[in-house]
């Protein structure tokens, strides 16, 4: 009867299994075996590609590819400003949440997260916009204050792509780590009040100690996804391509070798060389998150 159980239990996650085989074991083992392949052109260029094994040719060109190793640097570089940053101001927002009473809380939080409900594209499109110095507002509220300002220029890409992921992950950064704040004891803070602790000191010395799991989770998080980023550089590069080249990130490099070049083998690699990176990336960033929690 045990054994019957478990197998009833087993099947419901059958769906789940069937969805992660097809939709990831299978595109990433497919993608392993294109990347092992290369199309040559045989005689002069003028006669018919052919395929060939070619082992991990594509991965070597990969990893001595310069465009696409300073592109990730590039992106290195500035998620080390822009995840900090975001995930301070959601931190700062739920505990302010977590200050005021429940029912103010549940109307801040929806307000909060209406940013999140907006899909990247569309968030993307309507920040092009507010940055646009022909029909934005912010041009002429910036002229009125005296402010020359110019969101489109080499100097200023990188702020403005960075105000747009901000102000579009925050609310759910903070869903989050108001969401492990309320498993925090209220007896602690009751006894820090007694003993005449400062409401800033209970958030510094009990909270945020409290959420760092939930920190930690939504740093993991953002680092994967911000190693994928595509959909706010490829816009802005719709209205500034002197300043957004093709090469900007690591997946508009893959998305131009795919379906510009239609080189699908060495986009296959450098997909695989992503992935890889991100999983190193994730991998030491938690081991060193834990251990600092140790």
């Amino acid at each position: 009867m045990i054994r019957s159980q478990r197998w009833k239990g087993a099947a419901f996650t059958v769906p789940f299994q069937l969805g992660f085989v097809f939709l990831y074991l299978l595109p990433i083992g497919y993608a392993v075996y294109q990347s092992l392949f290369l199309e040559k052109q045989s005689g002069l260029g003028l006669g018919g590609a052919t395929t060939e094994f070619v082992g991990l040719e594509n991965y070597s060109k990969g990893l001595s590819d310069s465009a696409f190793m300073t592109s990730i640097l590039r992106v290195v570089l500035f998620a080390c400003v822009q995840i900090p940053v975001m995930l301070l101001i959601s931190l700062v927002l739920a505990l302010l949440l977590d200050a005021v009473t429940a029912k103010a809380a549940g109307r801040f939080r929806i307000l909060l997260l209406v940013p999140y409900m907006i899909p990247g594209v569309v968030a993307a499109i309507i920040w092009v916009n507010l940055y646009s110095p022909d029909v934005g507002p912010l041009t002429p509220i910036g002229d009125l204050f005296g402010f020359d300002w110019n969101f489109f220029a080499p100097s200023m890409v990188w702020p403005a792509i960075g105000n747009l992921l901000t102000w579009h992950g925050i609310g759910y950064n903070m869903v989050i780590i108001y969401a492990a704040l309320q498993g925090v004891p209220r007896e602690l803070f009751e006894a820090a009040r007694l003993d005449g602790a400062s409401e800033l000191r209970i958030a510094l010395s009990i909270k945020v100690p409290f959420v760092r799991g939930a920190l930690v989770l939504t740093a993991l998080l953002s680092i994967i996804q911000m190693l994928q980023i595509f959909n706010e550089p490829a816009l802005f590069r719709n209205v500034t391509p002197q300043t957004v080249s093709d090469s900007f990130t690591p997946i508009m490099i893959i998305y131009n070798q795919a379906f510009n070049a239609a080189n699908y083998h060495y986009a296959a690699a450098l997909s695989v060389l992503l992935a890889l990176i991100l999983g190193v990336a994730s991998f030491l960033f938690y081991r060193l998150t834990s251990r600092a929690a140790d």
